[in-house]
């Protein structure tokens, strides 16, 4: 929204103009949501400490709050690309809530894992928040690997990486139009 928001007020014009480079301009706003999604994490972690919970300890709470980080990023890599072509805001939201509810309900975040059909936890392995779910609940989970943890947060960078590459691919586009 913060970029639609921008691209009315002339705000990406403006800093077209500046000698910034264009993926700093585009990754700026990506890196800013992976930030708040990382202190959002960190808030609920606090939160659930003084209500009690034990949640894996420092280390834990490090994956925990890498997945958060890697997550938000790697969906605002993508709302950005999104508010970039469509350039209004009722168009990315339904957009984005197309793309994220179905991944969201097609992962283990909101219910047990062996509750889940089958068919829907093999669907579930190419799903990024499934990833993000599987790195933060591993290291308390008996019989998870580091490697599976580790394997997680990879995927979770490259999913990152590969919405940036799409949010500056479509900011190239929103330029080719001024």
């Amino acid at each position: 929204m913060g970029t639609i928001e921008d691209l009315d007020r002339g705000v990406v014009e403006r800093f077209l103009t500046t000698p910034a480079h264009r993926v700093a301009i585009v990754s700026a706003r990506i890196v800013q949501s992976g930030v708040v999604s990382t202190l959002q994490a960190l808030l609920v972690l606090l939160v659930g400490l003084a209500l009690g919970a034990r949640n894996g300890g420092p280390v834990g709470w490090i994956v925990i709050l890498l997945a958060s980080g890697l997550i938000g990023a790697g969906f605002a890599g993508f709302s950005n690309g999104i508010a970039l072509l469509t350039r209004r805001e009722e168009s990315m939201i339904a957009v984005a809530n197309f793309i994220g509810l179905p991944l969201l309900f097609f992962s283990s975040i909101l219910i047990a894992s062996t509750l889940i059909p089958h068919w829907m936890r093999t669907a579930s392995l190419a799903n990024p928040v499934e990833w993000a779910v599987r790195a933060a609940r591993g290291h308390v989970i008996p019989g998870t690997s580091w490697e599976q943890i580790v394997m997680y947060l990879l995927l979770l960078a490259v999913f990152s990486i590969a919405t940036t590459v799409f949010a500056t691919v479509c900011f190239g586009a929103y330029r080719r139009t001024l």
